[in-house]
């Protein structure tokens, strides 16, 4: 027993919907395979920058510690610096973190 319908309009009308229906499903696999490969093809992180900036919290937010960029012990508050930012901020007094000793690694001694 079919359960088809026997006449000839309502089977043109159930093809023509399943085609439709059929052309949904593709377009909705192709694009899940299209995320998937996203995913799984990622880009390499990016490279830290080689010096950091650490922010105070407050007004102007003034620097408030040099990192080296390596440093695991940065906050959310860094922003990358270069070499000459580094070595005049600590001539400005600003400290160097203890942990990573940007001075150290720029030849700038206390």
């Amino acid at each position: 027993m079919s359960v088809l319908p026997p006449d000839l309009p309502r089977l043109r009308t159930l093809v023509t919907y399943l085609r439709g229906e059929l052309g949904r499903a593709e377009q909705a696999l192709a694009t899940a395979e299209e995320r998937e490969a996203l995913a799984t093809s990622r880009l390499p992180p990016k490279e830290p920058p080689a010096w950091l900036i650490e922010r105070g919290i407050g007004n102007g937010r003034p620097p408030v510690r040099l990192h080296a960029g390596h440093c695991w012990d940065t906050g959310k508050r860094c922003i990358p610096a270069s070499p000459e930012q580094i070595r005049q901020l600590l001539t400005q007094g600003i400290p160097a973190c203890i942990h990573c000793r940007p001075d150290t690694a720029l030849g700038v001694l206390e």
